[in-house]
């Protein structure tokens, strides 16, 4: 498989989870790969175990996305190590689930900044080089919280819908300079962060079988399932879709009254 052969990527969040996924199967599809996250030591271990599976170029640097001069390092030692970035993917994001008027400002800080702000400052790092070749796919993971709402989860789903808006207005503005930015919400999906909720509950099997129950197909999303995704929006065949947002969610956003 070579749908990637040539591009160099940026996965932040790449460490585990979703992004970890992705990681692997740009890999697999020919592209060099820079893991970006906060977890140091994760990163360059998901960095080691991909490239010894692929033998492609993996390379892994801290970043915290919220800080701008740490996405301007990273994307540096990118070019650095890999060449200028052509394919972005913004995965980094936390979960900040709050009753309203009991989120803090910090809450409220925490969650921009992360979720939408170091999105913008990712995207803002790479668009240079990719105008510079007028080359570049952005991909931003958002969620199905991106036009749906969850009662006691504000303000995730503020930030959610406000990337869904970034994606649109970036895509609208590049595209006839030859970069499509689009996005993906996928639903409840099997990783380790999921698992660890799980863990929280008295029976954690049984909270994951509620879980899986509530999902139309009876499981939950897979992390290749976004993978797939991510890859076909990375690839040039991708290039006439402009500030779309696929939804991989099980149903669970089309469904009404049960």
């Amino acid at each position: 498989m070579s749908r990637l052969q040539g591009k160099t990527a940026i996965v932040t969040g790449g460490g585990r989870g979703i992004g970890a996924a992705i990681a692997l199967r740009f890999a697999q599809e020919g592209a060099s790969v820079m893991i970006a996250d906060i977890n140091e030591d994760q990163a360059r271990a998901t960095a080691v175990e991909i490239s010894q599976q692929t033998g492609m170029r993996v390379a892994a640097h801290r970043c915290d996305v919220a800080d701008p001069e740490s996405v301007i390092t990273m994307v540096e030692a990118t070019r650095h190590h890999l060449g200028p970035a052509n394919v972005l993917v913004n995965n980094a994001g936390i979960a900040v689930f709050r009753e309203p008027l009991e989120m803090t400002p910090a809450d409220w800080t925490r969650c921009i900044s992360v979720d939408l702000e170091g999105a913008w400052h990712c995207a803002r790092a790479v668009l240079t080089d990719m105008l510079s070749k007028r080359d570049g796919a952005i991909i931003n993971i958002i969620s199905n919280h991106a036009f749906t709402v969850i009662k006691d989860t504000f303000p995730y789903p503020v930030a959610k819908h406000a990337l869904l808006g970034l994606t649109r207005s970036l895509g609208l503005q590049y595209a006839d300079k030859g970069i499509s930015v689009n996005a993906i919400s996928p639903g409840y999906t099997d990783t380790q962060i999921a698992q660890d909720d799980f863990n929280r509950h008295p029976d954690p099997a049984r909270a994951r079988a509620e879980t899986e129950a509530k999902q139309p197909p009876g499981r939950l999303c897979q992390p290749e399932e976004v993978a797939a995704v991510a890859v076909l929006l990375a690839s040039n065949e991708a290039r006439f879709m402009i500030g779309e947002n696929i939804v991989i969610d099980g149903g669970v956003s089309i469904r009404m009254y049960e």
